[in-house]
């Protein structure tokens, strides 16, 4: 990985302050407790940050996922379902829980909620692309906060993303997003597994966009999740390719987004290309 210097570093990490269009993805394992219990004091905080920062001004856009997680632990399930059609069923009832978790959240700050369900034919489909994004754009005009999550109920292999980190991937880009918060378990993108490895380095910026940075990323995710390492790094490649700045950071605190958006070296930041021209 290229060594880049501590003035481009700073400089990189100042224009974050000015992100007014933010995508915010926060994953399963954030959103549960090991024990699977739904870790609601985190869902809490990150309503109050969110519902800061549109009081601040900016427009806030969430991709969440935890639809499942919560499905099994509304059912009284002893793990996710391995089939198809169980995953959808349980999708199913924890999308439902998990939007009224946000909304009660949400409310206690004076803001609304409206739920988004994509699957990526949606986005593939130039008119029904268009009139996805004209949703977004009224959502925020009228200070709400869109939810979104990937339609598992209905998504099957030829129209699902897999995993929400490429699904706030594009979210980020059809919405022209200033920057892309992938929030996760550990502290950003290492050179080896944190959890295996004492010494593994945590990489903070990353301005080199090829595909080659993808082969230091792991694999799988947790037991409730179904993303990795590797998605979320490839989700923050292809956004900064865009034109969105994308930092991948722990969200077991929620209040670490307020350390991005001061410009503080937190998480891994990977550079837009194209930024001052977007």
């Amino acid at each position: 990985m290229d060594i880049v210097t501590k003035d481009r570093e700073a400089e990189y990490r100042a224009k974050l302050t000015k992100a007014h269009k933010v995508v915010i993805k926060i994953g399963t394992s954030s959103l549960m407790y090991e024990s699977g219990g739904i870790n609601l004091k985190r869902i809490h905080k990150l309503a109050e940050i969110i519902s800061d920062m549109m009081n601040e001004g900016r427009d806030v856009i969430l991709v969440s996922s935890g639809a499942i997680g919560v499905g099994v632990k509304m059912l009284r399930l002893s793990e996710k379902p391995k089939t198809v059609e169980g995953r959808q069923a349980v999708a199913a009832v924890g999308q439902v829980d998990l939007m009224k978790l946000y909304s009660m959240a949400f409310a206690d700050y004076g803001y609304s909620v409206g739920q988004i369900l994509l699957t990526k034919n949606i986005l593939d489909n130039g008119e029904s692309k268009k009139h996805s994004v004209n949703t977004f754009s009224q959502l925020l005009k009228m200070r709400i906060v869109p939810i979104v999550n990937e339609n598992d109920t209905v998504a099957v292999d030829e129209i699902k993303f897999g995993d929400n980190d490429s699904l706030s991937y594009m979210v980020a880009t059809i919405n022209n997003a200033d920057l892309l918060i992938i929030l996760t378990d550990i502290d950003g993108f290492y050179s080896n597994n944190p959890n295996e490895d004492p010494d593994a380095v945590l990489y903070h910026t990353i301005e080199d966009l090829s595909e080659k940075i993808e082969e230091a990323a792991g694999g799988a995710g947790s037991k409730l999740g179904t993303g990795g390492m590797l998605t979320k790094v490839h989700a923050s490649r292809l956004a900064a390719s865009m034109g969105t700045d994308a930092v991948i950071a722990n969200g077991d605190h929620p209040e670490i987004i307020y350390d991005i958006l001061d410009g503080k070296d937190v998480g891994t930041l990977f550079v837009a290309q194209g930024k001052d021209e977007k």
